[in-house]
Parts: C-alpha cells; structure tokens; sequence
C-alpha cells in the first residue's frame, strides 16, 4: 500500500526533465503540477525559464498539460498565456483529472509521466492512474495550509522510504 506514494523517479527541477530521456521511456506528454513545481505556489506567472521548458517540449512533439488541485483563476491566469491546457480544481489524487488528460492528450497510460511535488496527491494520483510518476524537490519550502499537513506526512514517507532501501537520495528541503 505504501508503495502507492514512492515515484519512478526524482529530479532537483523540471528543468532537469529533458524530451530525449521521455522520448527513451516512450513518453509523449506530461501532467504537471502547477505550484512549487512550475513555480513557486505565491507566484502568479511563469518565469522565463519555465516559459522555455514547456517550449522546448512543444518542440519536441512533447504535450503538457497543467493539473492543480488549485482554483480556476489561478491556474487560468498561470496557463492561458502559455497557450498550455489546463485543468483546476482537479481534486488529485482522485482520478478524474488524470482520465480527463489523458483523453484530451489522446495518449496511452504508458506514454504519460505525471510530474509534482507532492507525494500524496501527484504522485499518489499518477500511481493510481497507472503512470509514470518523477517526484521534484518543491520550488520553496512554503506552502499554503492544507500543503503544510501534507509536507509532514510527506517527511514520514520519505524517511520510512529510505530505512527501507526504496529510495537511495535524501532531500534536506523536504526534512524542514
């Protein structure tokens, strides 16, 4: 049961999320978090960094959709003028979102990464779905409420994850 929370993978930032590592896995598109993955949760728009990333991708036949838990406005106003498809309010880790995506992207489960950085509503809900899950260290270590009670859950995980040899990194962010 607790294997639902552990992810395929882990990376420092999406920036280290590279088309010609998916395209090796198979992967066509991407379902990502929106806050402290993209960017950091109080920032309204994307940097420029981000901006290439998702161009990048685009370039490479990768598709990117945008899934927050997160309400209409913030993540419209976040997406729209990336020109990136979104869904808010998406209710992760429940699994309507990720069958809405993934029949928008018109994509096979195994050609699918879900990327965030939070284990229990990204990659629990990537997991559930049946696809591929690359956890990321969160952009800042503030959250807003409810991702406070996550985060100390989250420590509990990742240090049971480890004493048990499932994961062999160890993030100092996600200790504090």
């Amino acid at each position: 049961m607790l294997k639902m929370f552990l992810p395929d993978e882990h990376v420092h930032s999406i920036f280290e999320i590279r088309p010609d590592d998916l395209k090796e896995k198979g992967i066509k598109g991407i379902i990502t978090d929106l806050d402290n993955t993209l960017v950091a949760w109080d920032q309204k728009d994307a940097t420029k960094e981000v901006e290439q990333w998702f161009k990048l991708m685009k370039e490479n036949d990768i598709q990117v959709t945008i899934m927050s838990n997160n309400n209409e406005e913030r993540v419209t106003s976040f997406s729209e003028p990336l020109n990136i498809p979104f869904i808010h309010s998406a209710r992760k880790p429940l699994g309507q979102a990720f069958r809405q995506a993934r029949k928008v992207m018109k994509l096979e489960k195994k050609e699918i990464v879900v990327v965030g950085d939070q284990l229990l509503t990204d990659v629990l809900g990537g997991n559930r779905a049946n696809l591929y899950t690359i956890l990321v260290v969160p952009i800042v270590q503030t959250d807003g409420v409810f991702t406070r009670i996550n985060r100390k859950v989250e420590r509990r995980l990742l240090s049971w994850f480890q004493r048990k040899g499932y994961i062999s990194w160890e993030e100092e962010r996600w200790k504090k």
